[in-house]
């Protein structure tokens, strides 16, 4: 029993004095804790012991040595057994059955009805090589001794002693002698170190085969990343990818699985290989097992790409040098050369590089565009990109709708004829009626066109960023119809199907950004309206569905395997106007990156190969409006516009008033006015000092008859 313990204190409150009584309080110790057991401090020690570190690498080292030894003897046998029969032939006329390469199979079974003939006729020269032995040694024997004999006699007679006759023979008598004594010394200790010996050799035969499971191997094996990429290094990782009719067939072709394979080569920063499964594996199995089968190649799941081409059975693998995806791809070309321009209609814009490090460009040329990904990953960088180089296209105008507001777009002011930046309900309202204007200028056109089949126009872009925002607002205009949506009564919805369906044919384009692709922010229409179709990293599968497509998901892309934060700039795309390998149906791209600098030096060269573009920030649609005054605003500070250019100005401003102007139209209000059109180098245009001088004739004569 513990004993208490006494405690000298004062009272709590005590008196001013120093004669305050002290109190003695007795205060027990507190219960000692109950003992451990033994048996629970024993298992504790032997669990931290077979938990140790240097334990599990203890036991790692002896696994691994003990199945080098185990391993390499029946690596040894096996190729014993291959060198003394016809089973290596065999093998290899399955594999090549299996690959349906009927002619290699020939092949391999002549060599075998070769092999099997040479050892029968090996077999058939034992029976007789007894006798020829024999007889081979009776004849050397005797030879050997004769010529010992005629040596003895010469060097009796050189010396005169007939006793040297035999000195030869006696001597080779005793160095046999001899070597038997040697022999017998020896024998014993090598049938003691025989055994130690054969057992090392074996080790070493599976130390260098490696044959021993992962987790048995060293640390700079096991995790030995950048590991070259070889034919069996391709081989084990498909037979370890645990599809059991897989691992099957390469059993069966044994040395021979090499077959299915077709020439590695190298592909930009990394080789490509296609494989040829065996009958009873399908592609499917293989692409969704790509993580497995990356770790098996030593590479992470986003350095090997699966893609199935044109041949049937056939998967195509890329697999990337380590770490070399996530080294930069470099600066664009539209950086880099300042000369560079742009022809919308046969070029091509440089977008990036493929995996295999070719350049990768896209045609625009009457495609519909739409770009996905998960926020932050280099969405509105990519559609930028695009429309950079398109604006070194004097004759492509823009009209960007913003509705992140970051000042991404802020560049092409001055540029595009209308630039909307905001993501609050008015420029969703304001981007909805660019839209509708875009509808109406193709209405337009195509009316031209029908009266005119031959007619050409300037391409006209519209684009919108961050299209989610529009899709999912909830604002309802005088009339009760929803801007956002996705039914018939969304009037950004049917502004962009309407110019999905009709716009192509006269160039009149729609590209789109948005973010976290789902049904509710972009309706299927929408999104299989686009002509290219790219993603970023996505979350999900079935978010690349929506954003791809079935037909390039199940071709292999996979967007959603891309890396959020890290695959900045990387997308997938399917579309006609990219160079795709065949049989596949979309492409990895890794995206230049042009900064906000870079960008603006670049509208400003776009913006010197024009005359001059007044860039609206809001629609404007008024009942009243003055035509000679909207005529004298669109023209702005340029000293001449084409008219052409005008009336899309115009129709930019206000689609209502001017929407359905023609030439005629124009003509006959500058012509009332004072401020007729007329041609410069061959070209009709309108004059900036006509119109201003006719605007301020006209107010001065309407003052003057106020005053009067």
């Amino acid at each position: 029993m513990s004993e208490n313990v006494v405690h000298l204190h004062k009272p709590t409150d005590p008196p001013t004095d120093d004669t305050a009584p002290t109190v003695l309080t007795v205060v027990p110790d507190p219960a000692p804790a109950a003992p451990v057991p033994l048996w629970v401090r024993s298992g504790r020690a032997v669990k931290g012991a077979a938990t140790h570190e240097s334990t599990r690498a203890t036991v790692r080292a002896a696994a691994r040595h003990s199945l080098y030894t185990l391993n390499g003897g029946r690596i040894v046998a096996r190729r014993a057994w291959d060198g003394r029969t016809g089973s290596r032939y065999e093998r290899m006329i399955r594999a090549a059955e299996a690959a349906g390469n009927l002619e290699a199979a020939e092949e391999w079974e002549e060599r075998l009805q070769r092999f099997r003939a040479a050892r029968h006729h090996r077999r058939m020269d034992l029976l007789h090589s007894p006798v020829e032995a024999a007889k081979g040694v009776a004849v050397g024997a005797g030879m050997s001794i004769g010529v010992l004999v005629a040596l003895g006699v010469v060097m009796a007679l050189n010396t005169g002693h007939v006793g040297d006759v035999i000195t030869p023979l006696s001597a080779t008598i005793d160095f046999i002698a001899l070597l038997i004594r040697i022999v017998q010394v020896v024998w014993g200790p090598a049938l003691a170190i025989g055994p130690f010996l054969a057992l090392l050799a074996l080790w070493s035969v599976g130390r260098k085969q490696q044959a021993a499971p992962n987790w048995a191997l060293p640390a700079n094996v096991r995790n030995g990343e950048g590991e070259p990429i070889t034919p069996s290094i391709v081989v084990k990782a498909l037979r370890d990818l645990g599809v059991p009719a897989l691992r099957n067939a390469i059993k069966e072709m044994g040395d021979a699985g090499a077959s299915m394979l077709g020439p590695i080569t190298i592909a930009g920063c990394g080789v490509e290989v296609d494989v040829t499964l065996p009958s009873g594996v399908s592609t499917n199995e293989v692409q969704s097992k790509r993580r497995k089968l990356a770790e098996n190649l030593t590479r992470h799941e986003h350095e090997v790409f699966i893609t199935i081409p044109q041949a049937a059975r056939t998967v195509r693998l890329w697999i990337a040098d380590s770490g070399a995806l996530d080294e930069p791809i470099g600066p664009s070309p539209l950086v880099t050369d300042e000369s560079l321009r742009a022809d919308y209609a046969k070029g091509r814009a440089p977008w990036g590089q493929d995996l295999r490090g070719d350049a990768a460009a896209l045609s625009l040329h009457q495609r519909h565009l739409l770009i996905t990904g998960l926020s932050n990953q280099g969405k509105t960088a990519a559609l930028r990109a695009l429309a950079l180089w398109a604006c070194l296209d004097n004759r492509v105008e823009f009209r960007i709708a913003d509705l992140k507001g970051a000042g991404d777009w802020a560049m092409f002011d001055g540029l595009a004829t209308v630039l909307i930046q905001g993501p609050a309900d008015e420029q969703v309202i304001e981007a909805t009626e660019m839209v509708e204007g875009l509808v109406e200028e193709m209405n337009r056109r195509i009316e031209i066109r029908r009266r005119d089949p031959g007619a050409v126009f300037a391409p006209l872009i519209g684009i919108v960023d961050e299209a989610q925002v529009a899709f999912m607002c909830p604002v309802r205009d005088e009339d009760g119809r929803p801007y956002g949506g996705s039914k018939a009564v969304s009037r950004y919805f049917m502004g962009v199907r309407k110019v999905h369906n009709q716009g192509r044919v006269v160039d009149v384009l729609m590209w789109e950004g948005t973010q976290d692709p789902t049904d509710q922010n972009l309706p299927k229409l929408v999104r299989e309206g686009a002509h290219t179709r790219a993603s970023l990293a996505l979350g999900t599968e079935s978010q690349a569905r929506m954003a791809l497509g079935d037909k390039a998901v199940d071709g292999g892309a996979a967007p959603h395997l891309l890396r959020q934060g890290l695959d900045k700039g990387t997308l997938v795309v399917a579309s006609d106007g990219i160079e795709i390998p065949a049989g596949q149906a979309s492409i990895t791209v890794r995206t230049h990156y042009i900064d906000d600098d870079a960008a603006k030096a670049i509208t400003d060269q776009a913006k010197a190969l024009r005359d001059g573009v007044t860039t609206l920030h809001a629609i404007e649609r008024e009942e009243e409006h003055d035509p000679l005054a909207d005529i004298a605003a669109v023209v702005g500070g340029a000293t001449r516009v084409r008219t052409k250019d005008v009336l899309a100005r115009l129709a930019a401003r206000n689609a209502d008033a001017y929407g359905g102007w023609s030439f005629t139209d124009l003509k006959s209000v500058l012509d009332n006015a004072g401020a007729e059109p007329h041609k410069s180098d061959g070209v009709m245009v309108v004059t900036r000092d006509r119109v201003t001088r006719a605007l301020a004739n006209r107010d001065a004569n309407g003052s003057a008859s106020a005053d009067g």
